[in-house]
């Protein structure tokens, strides 16, 4: 399997170097030359006969090629999927899949310790560093540094929006091994993802670094989302392919269920559940793609005007934008009807969902209203224990802490505030 950048002025790259060096050079993310077919998996067995673990390699092997030996991935599918993905019916067309039984309580948890696994692997017996950077909105930043916590040979170094992130998430991004560095941008997401894309094209922090990402531009963190779809279907009841509803700030998560679906895994059709955000909602809806800034919401994660990600999708249906809209749905959930939602699923199904999730629920609600009850899920992206207060608010109980997070509130946080400005990024990465 090879890999060529979505900007077309870069040499095509096979998985390691794409996992490796994160970013095109000239600029694009690396997408697949083929999407592989899983029609021979699905044939083999039904999908709910495979073994997780196996079903993980299966779909995987593919997009790893000749980069690792089989054993080698094998291992880590395992580490990376040693964790349930539960899809929980709410009612007979309602379901959740819920992704935070993970170690950071987080969907992001299985692109970070398999793309961790990846840059071990292939960093090994290297003198030189690899030395990881990745924006976060929230829950990338902690699962990537639980991820490479203490991995030999990788330096992570984690730039997040200061005073936008939950305190569990902060927590999360502050409070591991001496390899994790976290900076408090005093900006927006989009300017930390900003200023992680400039230093991947600085020619200067290039030849004094060996620089990758790990958001998910980065194939090893992007392709194993995939993974989530394939164990929900292993569990649909329906005869009838589900629609799923994503939560979507950075398009990552939905942009690799597409891909899922692209190599013949019965969806139905995706919806991008986005909050105030409305980039690609406008986009799908006026085909113009609308110049905007990032603004603040309960839902943190997916603060995003500027969906990386989304070019990939573009180029999946080849910058078609009408035949894009066969296939995807985007709407845009206010602050106010996150909050109804959350208190709605309590009292119609006795379920606690988070803002991002009840942004997924909300979208998935509207769609069924306007086809006929169309069975599906949402994707619950994060326990409710990040978004303590507002999730306290509307159901008036405290969340109580999972003891896989409990331990962070005694440790000592380490982080370093800087201005929204590549060049002081640069002069303290240079510095260090």
């Amino acid at each position: 399997m090879h890999y060529y950048s979505t900007n077309r002025n870069s040499a095509p790259v096979d998985f390691k170097t794409a996992a490796v060096t994160g970013q095109a050079p000239d600029k694009g993310l690396y997408y697949p030359e083929m999407i592989p077919s899983a029609h021979g998996l699905l044939k083999q067995r039904p999908l709910a006969d495979w073994d997780k673990t196996e079903l993980a390699f299966r779909v995987m092997k593919p997009y790893v090629g000749q980069s690792m030996p089989d054993e080698v991935l094998h291992r880590i599918v395992t580490e990376t999927v040693d964790f349930p993905f539960p899809l929980v019916q709410l009612s007979e067309q309602v379901f959740s899949l819920e992704l935070f039984h993970g170690p950071t309580l987080a969907f992001k948890d299985v692109g970070a310790r398999f793309m961790s696994r990846c840059l071990a692997h292939f960093n090994a017996g290297n003198d030189q560093k690899i030395t990881v950077l990745v924006a976060t909105s929230g829950d990338t930043g902690g699962a990537v540094a639980n991820g490479f916590d203490n991995v030999e040979g990788v330096e992570v170094i984690i730039l997040y929006p200061e005073g936008k992130v939950s305190p569990v998430q902060e927590l999360q991004l502050t409070t591991c091994g001496s390899n994790v560095h976290a900076l408090a941008v005093a900006g927006s997401f989009d300017d930390c993802q900003a200023i992680v894309k400039q230093a991947f094209t600085d020619a200067d922090l290039n030849a004094q670094y060996q620089l990758t990402s790990a958001n998910s531009i980065n194939v090893a963190r992007w392709l194993p989302q995939q993974l989530y779809y394939f164990f929900a279907l292993q569990q649909w009841p329906h005869e009838q392919p589900p629609v799923v509803s994503v939560p979507s700030g950075n398009f990552g998560n939905i942009c690799a269920g597409m891909v899922a679906q692209r190599s013949g895994l019965p969806i139905q059709h995706f919806i991008a559940a986005c909050n105030s955000n409305d980039t690609i909602p406008q986009y799908l809806r006026t085909g113009i793609l609308p110049d905007k800034t990032a603004v603040p919401t309960l839902s943190n994660a997916m603060d995003v005007a500027k969906p990386s990600n989304f070019v990939r999708i573009m180029e999946m249906y080849d910058q078609d934008v009408q035949w894009l809209r066969n296939h995807l749905t985007a709407v845009s959930v206010s602050d106010a009807t996150t909050r109804e939602t959350i208190a709605a699923s309590l009292r119609d199904y006795n379920y606690l969902c988070e803002p991002h999730g009840a942004v997924g629920l909300y979208a998935l609600q509207q769609y069924q209203q306007q086809h006929n009850g169309a069975a599906g899920f949402f994707l619950e992206t994060a326990h409710p224990v990040k978004f303590p207060d507002v999730v306290a608010e509307i159901s008036g109980a405290a969340v109580p802490i999972p003891d896989n997070v409990a331990h962070l509130f005694s440790l000592p946080q380490h982080s370093t505030r800087i201005d929204a400005d590549y060049e002081l990024f640069k002069e303290w990465m240079r510095g260090r």
